[in-house]
């Protein structure tokens, strides 16, 4: 749908739900939405919309779900929407707000997530945005012209210092060998071998935290006390120089929340890490098959989600395709906040302007592959859809697609028994939390299991895209969250 929201939302006052995401509204938010005093959920996610969000907003007394992410809406966030204490979902991320974030009210509570990729967002340090200057919501034009001038002398004396600096660096360079930390693909920050090894306790066994195919992965702590994950190539693989090469290549210009985000890099000859952000809640695959821990419905769902996120901008939000390649649960990283991040891009693949598959002698893990790759090695964002499908599938019945003999696979099992045995299928321990719900969220299960069956169709062509399995996602999310 295309064009403004009518004013005449504001007459739909005994509405409890309304899901506008997805579509090309453009122009701003009308005030009348004010009068939707029972709206309890409100999706404007991924439009066109702009303008300020209105101060009016704060009269709407029974909103518990505000998204109005992936917007072009600017202005400040009003302060007058600390008034709404139900209020237990606000993202506004993906926009060009800028001023103070509140913190008073149902703000006390939310995730810094919500408010990443805005114009200059400032506020408490637990938002991860930069603190906002005592007096800068009171500043003249006057101020502001000093300080732009007082900006451009510093720039004036430091470019020739520079440039001085670098000239230096460069006849030394001619003469010296080979320093042992290498310029970062990734950023323009240096780290050494020596700060690494520091970090890491000399890449000690106490802090291995994971093994793949080309490596491991190191937990280790900065000087400044940033905790990071090292991941070690193993440079005895041919195949692991391709894989950093890869890494390197495919993150340089990724930028998402749901990214497992690349802090720096250190290269040389004898040895070659990536520094990522550190997730404290491991992986997806420890919480689906460790004892110790468990994920209820909302948890596993709000997951797939984030993964799906990730999946749509790899492959519609990047200039050139992004196909992953090898998407499974250990690969699934989650944050202090329980929010996924898709990592490991070793094997992944960037297609050209105009190809819309790709050919690779890359296997992926098996269980995850697509049908469809055959002996060729073909893949295309496709390959992907297929894989988050399997996932899908595999988190909410906690069976791994390697289990199954013969001709009988995840995928087969779990259609033969939908949709009226779902309970046959749906991973037991869920079952037990459901209590009282059982058959609604048994419905809500088997809706998302007819997702993933889409995703996962012999047929490339037939497979449901990722923007289409993010706003289904969402629909089914927000219908789960009224239950």
């Amino acid at each position: 749908m295309v064009g403004s929201l009518p004013p005449e939302i504001g007459n739909l006052k005994a509405t409890t739900l309304i899901d506008l995401s997805m579509n090309r509204f453009s122009n701003g938010i009308p005030r009348e939405i004010e009068w939707l005093q029972n709206l309890v959920q409100l999706s404007l996610r991924h439009n066109k919309l702009q303008g300020s969000i209105p101060d009016s907003m704060s009269n709407m007394i029974g909103l518990e779900f505000l998204d109005l992410s992936e917007n072009n809406m600017s202005g400040i966030i009003p302060k007058s929407l600390e008034k709404l204490q139900n209020l237990k979902y606000f993202n506004v991320s993906v926009n060009k707000l800028y001023g103070e974030i509140p913190s008073g009210g149902p703000f006390k509570n939310l995730s810094s997530d919500f408010f990443v990729d805005n114009e200059a967002l400032c506020g408490s340090s637990r938002f991860s945005v930069q603190l906002c200057p005592i007096s800068s919501m009171h500043k003249s034009n006057r101020n502001k012209l000093l300080v732009l001038f007082l900006l451009l002398g510093l720039a004036l004396l430091i470019v020739p210092i520079t440039f001085v600096f670098v000239w230096i660096k460069y006849r030394k360079g001619k003469r010296a060998p080979q320093q042992i930390d290498a310029l970062s693909p990734i950023t323009r920050e240096r780290i050494s071998y020596y700060e690494l090894f520091q970090a890491t306790d000399a890449l000690s066994e106490s802090n291995l935290i994971g093994s793949g195919s080309f490596g491991s992965v190191y937990k280790g702590v900065l000087r400044s006390g940033t905790a990071i994950a090292v991941k070690v190539f193993n440079l005895q693989l041919d195949a692991a120089f391709k894989s950093f090469d890869t890494e390197c290549e495919v993150l340089h210009n990724l930028r998402h929340r749901n990214l497992v985000k690349v802090i720096t890099s250190c290269s040389n000859l004898d040895f070659k890490a990536l520094v990522l952000d550190y997730m404290p809640n491991g992986t997806l695959e420890k919480y689906l098959y460790s004892h110790n821990y468990f994920l209820n419905i909302k948890q596993r769902l709000s997951i797939m989600i984030d993964v799906a996120c990730a999946l749509e901008y790899l492959h519609h939000g990047c200039s050139l395709p992004v196909i992953h390649c090898d998407v499974k649960p250990s690969n699934v990283l989650l944050d202090e906040d329980m929010i996924a991040h898709l990592g490991d891009f070793g094997i992944s693949t960037l297609l050209g302007e105009d190809k819309g598959d790709l050919y690779t002698k890359t296997l992926a893990t098996l269980g995850y592959i697509a049908p469809d790759y055959g002996l060729d090695g073909l893949v295309s964002t496709k390959y992907d859809v297929y894989s988050y499908g399997v996932m899908l599938l595999e988190t909410f019945t906690r069976r791994k697609p390697n289990e199954f003999e013969g001709d009988l696979s995840l995928k087969q099992w779990v259609s033969y028994s939908l949709p009226g045995a779902v309970m046959d299928v749906v991973d037991a321990n869920l079952v037990t939390q459901m209590g009282s719900r059982l058959q609604l969220e048994l419905d809500v299960v088997a809706t998302i299991m007819k997702v993933a069956l889409d995703c996962c169709a012999e047929s490339p062509t037939r497979r449901t895209n990722m923007k289409d399995v993010v706003g289904m996602l969402q629909k089914i999310n927000i219908l789960l969250l009224a239950c």
